[in-house]
C-alpha cells in the first residue's frame, strides 16, 4: 500500500509540475516588440460633463497618444483584448472563443501582411500608430495592477496595424465562411456570389422579401439643403454595434495644432475617429453585403500535400501554429495547421480542401484611408481618400457644408471573369476562373446628389436609397460585383417615410430615426401575415396569441398590449431572414413566444417596457430602464439576452447616435448619445451610465465640437 500511495503522490506531484509548467508556458513563449522610439508627446485631455474626452495635441501623433490614454482610462480591459488579438494571444486571455480569433489571425496571415508592408506606409501614418501605441504603453506603466496578462506590453505600431488587417474582412461576412467551412458545411448563401446574368430592376422593388446576412446593422440618413425645411445639410449616424466589447463605439473629439479637428466615434485599438464630422463635412457607415468571397475546391493529390493547378502539381503551403487556450487557471498550447494555396487561405475539412479569395486581402491601406478621410476638407479630397480602396466593405453616406450629399456602396470588389458562377464553389485546379486585382474605383457604385434630395440606407440594397425617380439602375453595374438585391424593414421604412415628406425638418428627421413601425411592404409584414394564418388546432394559448396580435397597431412605441409578443416574433423572423434560411414554422414560433411570456410574466400582454430593458450594472450607478423598439425597426433593439427574470436585456442595436447639421452659412453643429456612457467598464465612474436615461427617452446631448464650446462644461483638464 505504501508503494501505491507513494506512486500516487509521485503522479500527483508530476501533474502539479506539468500544470505549473503549462501555466507559465504561454507568457514565456510570448514575445513582445520593442516599444516605439522615445518621444515626448504634447497632449492635453479635457473631459466634458459627460466624460467625453476632448483631446488636444500639438501634432497628430500627440492626439493619437491622447486617444489611447483616454480610452484606456475608460475601458482598458477591452483595449487589452484588442492587443492580445493582434498578437495571437486572445485565447490565452479569454479561452476557446479567443483561440478561434487567433486561428483566423494565422490563417489570414494578418501579421505577415503587416510585417511585409508596414515600412512602406507613409511616415505620418506610422507616426500616428506609434503615438497611439505609446499612449497605451504609458497607461499600462502607470496602472500595472490592471494589466490582465504578462508580456502584453509594450505594444508598437505594428500591433495596432495588425488589428485593422484582421478585423476588416469580418465586416462583410468572411467569418461566416470560415465558420461554415471549419464545421464541414457549405459556404453560407450570402457569400456565394453573383449570378453571371444582370439582375432585373423590376425584381428589386422597395420592400422585396430579403435578408441582411449577418446580425450587424445600421441606419443612415442624409438630407440635402433643397429637401431640408431650413436649407441645412443634415447627416444622421445611427450605427448598430454591440454595446460592449471589441467593436463597441467610443465617443471622442480631437483637435491637432495641424488643423485636424474631428468629432465622432472610434473602436478599441483605432487611433482616430472613423465616423462623424469635421468643420466642413461628415459621414456615417452602414454594413453592406456585397459578395466579396470566392471559394475554390482544390484538386488534391493522393499524398494530401500537393494539389493540381493548370496541369501542374503544386505544394500546399502549410504552417504549424500553437494556439494558447485558457481552460480555467491553465493555458494549454493547442497545435493547428494553417494552409495556403494560389487562391489564398485554405481550410481542410472532411469534404476536401477549400481555398478562399476575398476582397481587400493582404493589405493595410485601410489605416491610411480612414486617417485621410478625417483630414479631408471638401468633397474632392474626401473622395480621393475613399479611392485608396483600403476599406474592404461598408457603405459611406456623406454630407457637407457645400450642400453635397452622396452614398458610396464602397467595397474592394475582386476582379472576376465572365462565364463563371461565383455564387457556387469554383474548381480550384485552373486559373481560368481566377483573376488578380480589384475592380477600379470608378466602377464602385454611387448615388451623388440625387434629385430627391435625400439618401438613406439600413443595410438594404443600394438600389433602394433615394426614392422614386432617383434610384441607381442595377443595369448600370456589373452583376459580377455581387451587389445584394434584398432589403430590410428598416430600409423600406426609411425610404417610405423620407419619400413622403417633401420638406424634412430637424424634428422630422428625429421622428423618422426613432420610428418603431413595420412597413406593410416589408418582409416582416409577410411574416406577420403568415403568423395570422396559423391554425391553432384547439390550442387555447395560440388562439389567445392570435387574438392579441390582431389588435396590434404595427408599432413598438410602448402603447399597445401586443408589442412584447410582436417583438419576440419579429426576432424569430430575423433568425431565419437575416441569414437567408428557409422560413421557420409560424405555428411553432407563435407557440414558443406565447409560452415564454406566460411563463415569465403570467400573461401574454405585458407592457413592452416591462419586458424590453436597458440594464447596466453592478454598483451605485447601475440602471434598469424600459426600452421601446424591436429588431429591424428604425428604433433598433437588434439582439438581447434572456435574463433569469424573463426580461429581454438589449445588448446590440441603436448604439452611438449622432445628428449633424451644416447651416446656410456652412457652420456645423451636432448632438449625440450612447446607450450607457463614456466609461462602460468602470462601474465606479459616474459616466458608467449617465447617458442611459437620455438614450431611453430619445434625447441627445450637445457635442461641444469647438474648444470655445467647452467653457463652463468641463469636468477636468489634464496632461496624461
Amino acid at each position: 500500500m505504501r508503494k501505491v500511495a507513494k506512486g500516487l503522490l509521485g503522479l500527483i506531484g508530476l501533474l502539479v509540475v506539468v500544470a505549473i509548467g503549462l501555466m507559465v508556458w504561454e507568457p514565456l513563449a510570448a514575445s513582445t516588440p520593442a516599444p516605439p522610439p522615445p518621444h515626448r508627446y504634447d497632449t492635453v485631455i479635457a473631459r466634458d460633463t459627460f466624460g467625453v474626452p476632448h483631446i488636444f495635441g500639438k501634432t497628430d501623433p500627440d492626439v493619437a497618444y491622447g486617444v489611447a490614454y483616454a480610452h484606456a482610462e475608460d475601458d482598458f480591459s477591452t483595449l487589452q483584448e484588442a492587443i492580445a488579438m493582434s498578437r495571437g494571444r486572445l485565447g490565452a486571455l479569454t479561452g476557446q472563443d479567443g483561440a478561434k480569433v487567433d486561428y483566423a489571425l494565422a490563417l489570414l496571415g494578418a501579421r505577415a501582411t503587416v510585417d511585409r508592408d508596414y515600412d512602406k506606409q507613409p511616415a505620418d501614418v506610422r507616426a500616428l500608430l506609434d503615438g497611439y501605441a505609446s499612449g497605451l504603453n504609458h497607461y499600462a506603466e502607470r496602472h500595472p495592477g490592471e494589466v490582465r496578462m504578462r508580456k502584453l506590453f509594450p505594444v508598437d505600431g505594428r500591433d495596432i496595424a495588425t488589428g485593422f488587417v484582421l478585423r476588416t474582412p469580418f465586416f462583410f461576412g468572411l467569418d461566416q465562411v470560415l465558420g461554415a467551412l471549419s464545421s464541414d458545411l457549405p459556404p453560407p448563401r450570402e457569400s456565394a456570389g453573383p449570378t453571371p446574368d444582370a439582375p432585373d430592376p423590376k425584381a428589386i422593388p422597395a420592400g422585396q422579401d430579403a435578408s441582411e446576412g449577418n446580425m450587424n446593422g445600421s441606419n443612415a440618413f442624409v438630407v440635402a439643403p433643397k429637401r431640408s425645411a431650413d436649407r441645412f445639410t443634415r447627416v444622421v449616424s445611427n450605427s448598430h454595434q454591440p454595446w460592449k466589447g471589441p467593436v463597441a463605439w467610443y465617443e471622442l473629439v480631437i483637435h491637432s495644432g495641424t488643423g485636424w479637428n474631428f468629432a465622432g466615434a472610434t473602436f478599441p485599438g483605432v487611433p482616430y475617429p472613423v465616423l462623424g464630422h469635421n468643420e466642413r463635412l461628415g459621414w456615417t457607415n452602414t454594413v453592406n453585403r456585397p459578395d466579396l468571397v470566392d471559394v475554390y475546391k482544390l484538386s488534391m493529390e493522393q499524398d494530401g500535400t500537393h494539389y493540381r493547378f493548370d496541369g501542374k502539381s503544386l505544394p500546399l503551403q502549410s504552417t504549424r501554429v500553437w494556439l494558447p487556450v485558457r481552460f480555467g487557471p491553465f493555458v494549454l498550447p493547442i497545435p493547428k495547421t494553417v494552409y495556403r494555396a494560389v487562391q489564398g487561405p485554405v481550410i481542410v475539412n472532411r469534404n476536401g480542401a477549400f481555398a478562399m479569395r476575398y476582397g481587400g486581402a493582404d493589405q493595410l491601406r485601410m489605416v491610411e484611408e480612414y486617417y485621410r478621410l478625417t483630414r479631408a476638407q471638401d468633397f474632392t479630397q474626401w473622395q480621393k481618400a475613399l479611392a485608396i480602396q483600403g476599406v474592404s466593405a461598408t457603405n459611406f453616406l456623406y454630407g457637407d457644408a457645400a450642400g453635397n450629399i452622396a452614398y458610396f456602396y464602397n467595397a474592394a470588389f475582386p476582379n472576376r471573369k465572365q462565364g463563371f458562377d461565383y455564387r457556387q464553389v469554383l474548381p480550384g485546379d485552373t486559373s481560368r476562373d481566377l483573376m488578380a486585382g480589384t475592380v477600379p474605383w470608378a466602377q464602385v457604385p454611387r448615388n451623388v446628389n440625387p434629385a430627391s434630395g435625400f439618401l438613406a440606407n439600413a443595410n438594404n440594397t443600394p438600389f433602394q436609397s433615394a426614392g422614386e425617380g432617383s434610384e441607381m439602375n442595377p443595369a448600370d453595374w456589373s452583376p459580377l460585383l455581387g451587389i445584394e438585391t434584398d432589403t430590410t424593414n428598416r430600409g423600406t421604412r426609411a425610404v417610405e417615410l423620407m419619400g413622403q415628406d417633401g420638406s424634412i425638418s430637424d424634428a422630422d428627421l428625429h421622428r423618422i430615426k426613432y420610428d418603431t413601425g413595420v412597413s406593410r411592404l416589408s418582409w416582416a409584414a409577410r411574416w406577420y401575415d403568415d403568423l395570422a394564418r396559423v391554425d391553432a388546432k384547439g390550442d387555447k394559448q395560440i388562439d389567445a396569441a392570435k387574438a392579441l396580435m390582431a389588435k396590434w397597431n404595427w408599432r413598438f412605441d410602448g402603447n399597445n398590449p401586443a408589442e412584447a409578443l410582436a417583438a419576440i416574433l419579429l426576432r424569430a423572423g430575423q433568425s431565419w431572414h437575416y441569414v437567408r434560411k428557409p422560413e421557420k414554422i409560424p405555428r411553432e414560433e407563435l407557440a414558443k413566444a406565447a409560452a415564454y411570456l406566460a411563463k415569465h410574466f403570467g400573461r401574454l400582454d405585458p407592457p413592452l417596457g416591462q419586458v424590453l430593458r436597458l440594464r447596466q450594472g453592478p454598483g451605485k450607478y447601475a440602471v434598469d430602464l424600459p426600452l421601446d423598439g424591436a429588431p429591424d425597426v428604425l428604433r433598433a433593439a437588434s439582439t438581447w439576452d434572456e435574463a433569469p427574470d424573463g426580461r429581454l436585456v438589449v445588448k446590440h442595436g441603436d448604439s452611438f447616435v449622432m445628428f449633424m447639421a451644416w447651416d446656410k452659412a456652412g457652420r456645423v453643429s451636432s448632438t449625440s448619445i450612447q446607450p450607457y456612457g463614456a466609461a462602460t467598464t468602470r462601474p465606479g465612474s459616474p459616466h458608467y451610465t449617465d447617458q442611459a436615461a437620455l438614450f431611453v427617452a430619445h434625447r441627445t446631448k450637445p457635442v461641444r465640437f469647438r474648444p470655445a464650446d467647452l467653457r463652463g462644461h468641463t469636468e477636468r483638464v489634464y496632461r496624461p
